[in-house]
């Protein structure tokens, strides 16, 4: 059964960085949708990036230009690295892994999550 677990998390001020790791264990390789999601206290939450098997990554729009999403298949290590952090950023940090064998490689519109980390918590003050 595909795990993971998000490391990384902490308190910076607006306009710093931070770089999340997600350990994936459980499977030889990451052939499939990796993603972040995060849940801010009160709100819905929000997928904000996801890369695929294939090369294709999608951010949504509140993070484009400053959050970067990559993976070390060597390692089985999925990356977030947050750049020019605002207050709003903050949130609880999840990642999580479609690793369904019937999923296939791709981020489809409505990945199907099935695994999820523990959650990490990024707090960004002004």
């Amino acid at each position: 059964q595909v795990q993971l677990e998000e490391s990384g998390g902490g308190s910076v001020q607006a306009g710093g960085s931070l770089r999340l790791s997600c350990a994936v264990s459980g499977v030889r390789y990451t052939r499939f949708c990796l993603g972040w999601i995060r849940q801010a206290p009160g709100k819905e939450r929000e997928g904000v990036a996801s890369i695929d098997a294939v090369g294709g990554i999608r951010y949504a729009d509140s993070v484009k230009g400053r959050f970067t999403v990559s993976k070390d298949d060597a390692n089985n290590t999925l990356y977030l690295q947050m750049s020019s952090l605002k207050p709003e950023d903050t949130a609880v940090y999840y990642c999580a892994a479609d690793a369904s064998p019937t999923s296939g490689p791709y981020c489809w519109r409505f990945p199907d999550f099935g695994a999820w980390g523990q959650g990490t918590q990024v707090t960004v003050s002004s």
